[in-house]
């Protein structure tokens, strides 16, 4: 793909994987039933090459210690390895530990680690991530996550929408409220103030049982949703069938659920309309073509979670130019890493390319990080 960088005739080589927590504390609590999150936490990880170029990514620790899991388990495997080659460097690390890295926390470490390397190796190359990966930029639709904090009333999240339309934007998606009463007022009244709109609900994982989510599906009929999202806990399959079997809504699933058997267990139980991908936790740059090119073979459509300045410019070199790329607003809580960098042009639903800069652009914003509460023991950002 790309041909080696060098120093006098040397190939360039990783000589570090750093990583600094960066932790924001929310002004309202998010409240998902037993889910409270008072603060968004971010691991920003820094890989480092002997040429002194810099690649950067960062992802929600979910309060994991994914810090100490790169310190101990994957920059080892990372360090000394040729710069050009991300995806040999990704496997070298998977393997050297299977029982941890195959799924869960060790999963998401690998995976931002894989994405700080692929940022690395296409600034090595002076490419954009996009052409880099070997497709062409192109514009995307975009959803607007409105609705938080999810305890906002029907007429402040209609007011958010407005805010987003006025700008260009078509597409927005929900979160449920703190009661499925107050969730389905929500929509009923961003309907009814925007026929036209695409409108998804994030059930955020609240449902624990067939019948519960059902029964909230079914509530939703009529309202012409475009998906219902992360319906119940990963693990179940055939409980995600079952529900998609029962209602009209389409199904969306696959956020946070990156593993080894991510995405077969879903496609295998015809359980989605939808495969929500990410890849900070489904295994970075990658992992991501093959699991997107399986889910297209499969007559299933791909939708990124979150991540924006990453998904776009992937999604987009795979091909997916359709996939809806998600932005919240800033200041809202809900991506809160995301809010002082690059935001989108947006045109009638579609965002016009990220600026043509190499690797994935601008990932980082000290000004922003220095304001937060950080710990960065390695230094991460001491030279930023």
């Amino acid at each position: 793909m790309t041909e080696p960088s060098s120093q006098g005739g040397d190939v360039d080589t990783i000589v570090s994987v750093r990583v600094a927590t960066v932790l924001h504390e929310l002004e309202v609590p998010i409240v998902f039933g037993s889910w409270v999150m008072r603060h968004r936490e971010f691991a920003l990880v820094r890989i480092d090459a002997e040429s002194g170029l810099r690649g950067f990514a960062y992802c929600l620790t979910r309060d994991g210690p994914l810090a100490a899991l790169v310190g101990r388990t994957i920059a080892p495997a990372y360090r000394g390895r040729p710069v050009d080659d991300p995806s040999g460097a990704f496997h070298a690390a998977l393997w050297s530990n299977n029982a941890v890295h195959a799924a869960g926390l060790g999963m998401r470490a690998l995976s931002v680690v894989d994405i700080a390397a692929w940022d690395l190796a296409a600034k090595a190359a002076g490419r954009n991530m996009t052409e880099f990966l070997g497709g062409k930029r192109a514009p995307m639709p975009v959803t607007g996550i409105v609705g938080y904090p999810p305890s906002i009333s029907p007429a402040a999240t209609v007011d958010q929408i407005a805010g987003l339309w006025a700008q260009g934007w078509r597409r927005f998606k929900l979160p449920i409220a703190p009661t499925p009463d107050a969730s389905v007022a929500r929509l009923q009244a961003a309907r009814e103030a925007f026929p036209d709109a695409w409108l998804g609900i994030d059930n955020n994982f609240f449902s624990k049982t067939a019948a519960d989510a059902i029964a909230f599906g079914r509530r939703l009929d009529g309202l012409d949703i475009g998906w219902f999202e992360d319906i119940v806990p990963p693990g179940d399959a055939g409980m995600v069938a079952e529900i998609r079997a029962a209602i009209e809504t389409p199904v969306a699933m696959g956020d946070e659920q990156g593993g080894s058997y991510h995405p077969e267990a879903l496609l295998r139980a015809e359980a989605v309309d939808v495969l929500r991908v990410d890849a900070t936790t489904n295994g970075g740059i990658t992992r991501l073509r093959p699991i997107v090119a399986r889910a297209i073979a499969a007559g299933v459509r791909v939708a990124p979670h979150m991540f924006p300045h990453v998904h776009s410019q992937v999604l987009c070199a795979f091909g997916r130019h359709e996939a809806p790329i998600e932005w919240g607003i800033p200041g809202s809580g809900v991506h809160p890493m995301d809010d002082s960098l690059l935001q989108p042009v947006v045109h009638d639903g579609l965002m016009d390319p990220l600026p043509d800069l190499p690797g994935l652009g601008t990932m980082v914003d000290p000004a922003w990080i220095a304001t937060q509460r950080v710990d960065d023991p390695d230094g991460v950002l001491d030279d930023l």
